[in-house]
C-alpha cells in the first residue's frame, strides 16, 4: 500500500508539471517514464500477492516474509530506475522475477508436500522449511 501511494504520488507529481491536461501528454518523457513505470508495478502486484500468499500458507512463513520484503525493495529499486534510463530499471526486473519465482516454488513445493501426505503419508514439509530458509538468504545476491 505505501508503495502504491508512493508510486501514485510521483505520476501525480510528473503530471503536474508537464504542459496539456489528460494523461496523453506527446513530448513528456518524464510524465511517460514515470506513468509506465506505475503501471508495470501495479501490473505485478496481484501476481506478488498471490504467490507471498500461497507460499506463506502452504510451505514456510519466514522465507516466504523475507522474499516479500526483498521483493517491495527490488519493486522500489525498479521504479527508481525507470525514472532514469530503461536500461537502469533492468537489474531490478530481473531482481524481481528471481523473487516471483522462489516465491512460486516454494508454493509448488507446498502444494507437493500436502499431496505426498495425502496419498503416501510422507512429510516433508520439515525438509522443505529447512531448505527454502536455506535458500532465501540467497535471494540478496543480485
Amino acid at each position: 500500500l505505501v508503495h502504491t501511494a508512493f508510486f501514485a504520488s510521483k505520476v501525480e507529481h510528473e503530471s503536474k508539471h508537464c504542459n496539456g491536461k489528460g494523461f496523453q501528454r506527446p513530448g513528456s518523457s518524464a510524465f511517460d517514464r514515470v506513468y509506465t513505470a506505475n503501471q508495470n508495478c501495479g501490473h505485478t502486484y496481484p501476481t506478488f500477492l498471490a504467490v507471498l500468499w500461497c507460499a506463506g500458507l502452504l510451505c514456510s512463513q519466514a522465507p516466504a516474509a523475507f522474499a516479500g520484503l526483498m521483493y517491495l525493495f527490488v519493486r522500489q529499486k525498479y521504479f527508481v530506475g525507470y525514472l532514469g534510463e530503461r536500461t537502469q530499471s533492468t537489474p531490478g526486473h530481473l531482481f524481481g522475477k528471481r523473487i516471483l519465482l522462489f516465491l512460486f516454488l516454494m508454493s509448488v513445493a507446498g502444494i507437493l508436500n500436502y499431496y505426498l501426505i495425502f496419498f503416501f503419508g510422507s512429510d516433508f514439509e520439515m525438509h522443505i522449511k529447512t531448505i527454502t530458509s536455506a535458500i532465501s538468504p540467497l535471494l540478496l545476491i543480485p
